[in-house]
């Protein structure tokens, strides 16, 4: 055993515990401390002999946390631990392979869309046996060991090679069986899981037939490359001119990973010439994508799960399995309702976060599920899954012979549009994050604000109901409170307002969402930024944010 300090800032978010890539290399067994609290959170008689699965989305730091984690886990008592090649596997792959191999968990090291590199961020996750992130209770223990933590068990001396795939077994002193370390291929075991989703002969047909649709795939440096390569080009009959930025970098090329209109502008770009058909951007990890038809037509991620719901029957493993509930994260447009309510399904409104899904799936409650994050996925997994809603959209689009422009405007027309924006403020000092989100609370929750009435221009909006979200989840009676403000009007317009936790950056992030339903189909071609200004006008007023925090405008805007 090897003496340390704890540290008391180590309490994992939602996506993990994401720090400032110099806090993991420079303060002294913060990462060790990080890691053996995770360890431990593991029942002793569980831990013993168990399976773990380690990956990393490629970042900077990735192979010297590896061999910390190989170096302890041996010391732990982990008989075996599967790891991707050169420490490489995109966080749906690690949830795959967990299930797959019945492992008691996986590590993966990835900071989500947040930059890489020595100035960038760094973060460890810990999903549990159903291949999903942990939970609170797991999360609040690996916290609460980490607050005491005295000392943490190493084998300093042991050392493994990532680039050579196959087994490599180690004896260790007391111990009676050699600990394992199996380096497999990182798309493999993904790869096939997905063949049994989908009716990969028709996804070929579409990409490489006479009628061929041309596709623009971003990578974004992340780990999606090997997958986007493997898959849709040698797998599917893309040309391999089709794929770019497909080399995982250590900084991702000194850019975000994050696939949305602001950091994959360059694919945005490429799309406007009208030459290819069908675009997509993954985020580092490779668990969301963006999705965007031809000219850049921009698939919103709730039109997107709402129009996957409503398309489930063009896939295999859906007229297989059937399609039980669907599920969306309360900020998420309520454009899943209306298929829901279509399809005589239920509907389920969790917390942000994709842990909420997963007790939904494991009973048997949820078949399909995604946030307005760009995360969509289904119970193939309990991750959301980028590439996965790649092919779900090229199946769409090949099963009925239509561009993705006219697959969501045939959905509009069917059920409606919802409009949609969100104003990202990133980087508020956290005081003044929370006294504003405090006083509004107070505003919002006032008795008489329930009957209050918002005048602009010609729209007059009255308010049915305001509330902070709280959730009780269906399972298991679980109550997660404080998941966001918001404000529905009686026209079914919604105001959100969420403190967001899952930077790792400086600062706090207010996140505002507005939201406007339209059912008639001569006013679907509005620009979304005139049809929800009123209520974006009304968001600033009641929250003061500009005043507030001194900004003239958001950071971001979705």
């Amino acid at each position: 055993m090897t003496g340390t300090s704890p540290y008391d800032d180590q309490r994992p978010g939602p996506g993990g515990l994401r720090k400032k890539t110099s806090v993991f290399e420079s303060k002294r067994n913060y990462l060790q401390n990080y890691i053996q609290s995770v360890l431990s959170s593991i029942d002793l008689r569980d831990r013993q002999g168990s399976t773990v699965v380690v990956g990393s989305d490629g970042r900077y730091f990735s192979r010297t946390a590896i061999e910390v984690i190989v170096q302890m886990a041996a010391a732990n008592g982990i008989g075996r631990l599967v790891i991707g090649h050169n420490g490489i596997l995109s966080t749906p792959a690690v949830s795959c392979i967990i299930r797959k191999i019945k492992a008691i968990g996986g590590i993966i090291l990835t900071a989500s869309h947040n930059p890489g590199g020595p100035g960038g961020d760094f973060g460890i996750k810990f999903n549990v046996a159903n291949g999903g992130p942990s939970s609170d209770t797991v999360t609040e223990k690996i916290y609460q060991v980490s607050r005491t933590l005295e000392e943490y068990a190493i084998c300093p001396d042991l050392r493994i090679d990532l680039s050579r795939l196959g087994r490599q077994d180690f004896d260790l002193e007391n111990k009676f069986k050699p600990f394992r370390v199996e380096i497999v291929d990182s798309v493999e075991v993904y790869l096939n899981m997905l063949r049994g989703i989908f009716d990969f002969n028709a996804i070929k047909g579409l990409l490489t037939g006479p009628e061929q649709l041309k596709i623009r795939i971003d990578a974004m440096n992340g780990v999606m490359g090997p997958y986007v390569r493997r898959i849709l080009c040698d797998e599917l009959g893309a040309p391999a001119n089709s794929a770019v930025n497909c080399v995982p970098l250590e900084d991702f090329g000194g850019q975000y990973p994050d696939p949305n209109l602001t950091y994959a502008a360059s694919l945005v770009e490429s799309m406007k010439g009208g030459d290819f058909g069908f675009g997509a951007a993954f985020d580092a990890d490779g668990d969301r994508c963006m999705i965007l038809g031809q000219n850049a037509f921009f698939v919103h991620p709730s039109d997107s799960v709402a129009v996957m719901a409503a398309n489930t029957s063009c896939i295999p493993y859906f007229r297989q399995m059937g399609l039980r509930g669907l599920a969306r994260s309360m900020p998420t447009s309520t454009a899943l309702d209306k298929v829901a309510k279509a399809l005589k399904l239920a509907l389920y409104e969790t917390p942000s976060g994709w842990r909420f899904f997963g007790n939904l799936m494991d009973s048997g409650r949820c078949s399909l599920c995604g946030e307005e994050s760009f995360g969509t996925g289904s119970d193939h997994i309990r991750e959301k899954d980028g590439l996965w809603s790649v092919l779900m959209w090229l199946s769409i689009m090949a099963s009925r012979k239509q561009s993705v422009e006219e697959i969501v405007k045939d959905h509009w027309a069917k059920l409606g549009r919802n409009y949609v924006c969100r104003f990202d403020y990133e980087g508020i000092e956290p005081k003044v994050a929370f006294y504003l989100m405090r006083d509004l609370e107070a505003m919002i929750t006032d008795k008489t604000f329930t009957s209050q009435k918002f005048a602009v221009g010609n729209n007059v909006y009255s308010v049915e109901k305001a509330d902070n979200f709280e959730y009780i989840d269906p399972v298991d009676g679980t109550v997660a409170r404080n998941q966001g403000l918001r404000i529905i009007f009686s026209d079914g317009s919604r105001l959100i307002f969420r403190l967001s936790g899952t930077s790792g950056g400086v600062g706090a992030t207010i996140r505002i969402y507005a939201e406007s339903y339209e059912r008639d189909p001569e006013k679907h071609g509005r620009e979304t930024q005139a049809v929800l200004g009123p209520l974006i006008a009304i968001a600033l007023k009641i929250s003061n944010i500009h005043e507030r925090t001194g900004r003239r405008g958001p950071s971001v805007i979705t």
